[in-house]
Order: C-alpha cells, then structure tokens, then sequence
C-alpha cells in the first residue's frame, strides 16, 4: 500500500468494541482499518481532504466540529449507537498527531460511554520508523503526502492488543494507555537496535 511496509503483531479484533489508537499520521486509520470494519472518528475538516475525505465519506467516518458543543454532542450520540448496535468505532483520543515517545494525554468522551455501555476497548500502537512521517507542525496535506509516500519504503508498525472491559472509564484509559505506551517504546527499541 503506497510503498508502505507494515509489520503487524496480534491479531486483528474479532469483536465489535471501541478500538483506540495513538495518533501519528492522516494515514493511521487507512493502515488500523484495513482488514476491519469501524466507523472512524475524524476532524470535520478531513471531509474535505483529497482521497482521505472521500474515503472517510464513503465508508461511514464520523467527522466531528470540535470547537462545537452541537457537533460533539451528535459525535457522541453517533457512536453511543454504533457501540450499542454492536458495530465498532476506532478513535484517536489524543485529538492531535505528535512524536512524543509515547502518547499524550486522552480524551475521555468515548471512553465514558464505552464503560456505560459495556463495550470493550481494543487498544492499537501505530508508529512509523521514520518520525518525519508524523504530521505535525505546519506541513500541508498534499506536500506532506508526497513526501511521505513518495520515497522507496515507508515502514510501520502496528500492534492490535487484547481487548479491555470495565465500567470505570478512568480505568480503562489507564489500562489502554499503558498497553500502547508499552508497545510505542517496543517498536522504537526495535528499530534503533
């Protein structure tokens, strides 16, 4: 995929639940979704990006305005209905990509409803060997994309991680974070070994 080389440990959930990942990269949710079914979560503004856009449109992604409350609020209930139909939701609770070593503080919201409703959270890490590839700072989509893809190899790491079941939305972020954090160390010592 785009010269990309993905290396995968675990096994891709089986069961529909809230599937929570770290946040490098525009690219993330097209590598965590490509063999699952999920409704992402994505800025408002990714609806009208090249490629990316249309594909989050045309497979369900739930784009949210996030300096409104309304748009929130509907987020939320949307993936109050996606949980309890028994369908799966991935989510970057972060809310912004970043090359810290580890990730940065969670946004709680669909942690809550996950607890609420029973569903269980199935923590992914994402990384890329190359920290350029992470989106941050002023780099524009198309530039960006370009600069990424356009190069021989792009390598990743993904790992799917065994699924977390609480009604304590506190104790499940904190469970979900160590598990990635773990992971995101993980992968680094492997590729600066």
């Amino acid at each position: 995929m785009l010269g990309s080389k993905i290396t995968v440990y675990g096994t891709e959930p089986k069961t529909a639940g809230l599937i929570i990942s770290n946040h490098r990269s525009y690219f993330d949710g097209i590598v965590v979704l490509k063999n699952i079914l999920a409704y992402p979560i994505a800025k408002k503004e990714v609806e009208n990006w090249p490629l990316i856009g249309n594909v989050g449109k045309t497979t369900g992604a739930i784009f949210v305005k996030r300096d409104c409350e309304k748009s929130k609020e509907d987020t939320r209930n949307q993936i109050h209905t996606v949980l309890k139909n028994g369908f799966s939701i991935l989510n970057t609770p972060e809310g912004t990509t970043h090359i810290e070593p580890t990730t940065i503080k969670f946004k709680p919201g669909a942690f809550i409803l996950a607890a609420q409703l029973g569903a269980p959270v199935i923590p992914v890490a994402i990384d890329y060997k190359d920290l350029n590839d992470a989106w941050v700072g002023d780099d524009t989509f198309v530039p960006h994309f370009l600069k990424c893809f356009g190069k021989w190899k792009t390598e990743i790491k993904v790992s799917y991680l065994e699924p977390v079941y609480s009604d304590n939305a506190d104790e499940l972020i904190s469970i979900t974070k160590k598990q990635i954090d773990a992971e995101l160390i993980r992968f680094r010592k492997d590729w600066d070994a």
